[in-house]
């Protein structure tokens, strides 16, 4: 048997994968994509200076995904 193998056959890394922390963060994605993807009809967006018509929904995942960049850039920084 594995060291890292308990009794039950269950290896500890598979445990540790699946933590209360990491079902939270995986809901919350799925309701930010199902929130994003329900908007999908144009809307006019001003960057600064000129406005642009674009669906919704890429304006919304843009911004995500902007805000997810940012804040692994600075969790990076902070270990």
């Amino acid at each position: 048997m594995s060291p890292k193998t308990s009794a039950g056959g269950t290896t500890k890394a598979r445990s540790e994968a699946v933590t209360p922390a990491r079902v939270v963060v995986l809901l919350l994605a799925v309701l930010a994509l199902t929130f994003i993807f329900e908007n999908t009809r144009a809307t006019r967006i001003r960057l600064l200076v000129p406005e642009v018509t674009m669906p919704l929904w890429t304006a919304l995942l843009a911004t995500g995904l902007i805000g997810a960049l940012c804040g692994a850039y600075f969790m990076k920084r902070r270990s």
